[in-house]
């Protein structure tokens, strides 16, 4: 699934999944869920860890995911070059670059648009790799 992608030299799938496990809350539930959309999306991801959060890569870093007291985040580093047809983008509308997207803790993830962000994210890659 993984190699090692970070400055530690750890594992970052395994620091994910010490990293849900710690939450022991809905925070982990909802990163638990994000990660399987993302891996379901491109089985190719990488998982790395960067900056002290849970990142997905292919060709450049895809995503990553924060979580925080109120709300999970997900962060598309491309993603105001992306097409966001469901609106799913709540966050970080400003950025020149960058797009996120909020959960709360009642909020449903629409698997089949995160996971079109993924793979348009993913073929953003790799058109910039060519």
């Amino acid at each position: 699934m993984t190699k090692p992608s970070n400055s530690s030299g750890q594992d970052p799938t395994r620091l994910i999944t010490r990293k849900i496990a710690s939450l022991g809350d809905w925070r982990g539930e909802m990163l638990a869920q994000l990660r399987d959309v993302i891996h379901k999306a491109d089985p190719d991801i990488r998982e790395e860890w960067k900056w002290g959060t849970a990142a997905w890569a292919h060709d450049g870093i895809v995503c990553s995911a924060g979580t925080f007291k109120d709300h999970v985040k997900l962060n598309f580093f491309r993603g105001a070059a992306l097409d966001d047809p469901k609106g799913l983008f709540n966050a970080g509308l400003d950025a020149k670059a960058t797009r996120a997207i909020d959960f709360g803790a009642a909020d449903a993830i629409d698997e089949a648009a995160v996971g079109d962000l993924v793979r348009a994210a993913v073929a953003l890659n790799a058109s910039s790799q060519e």
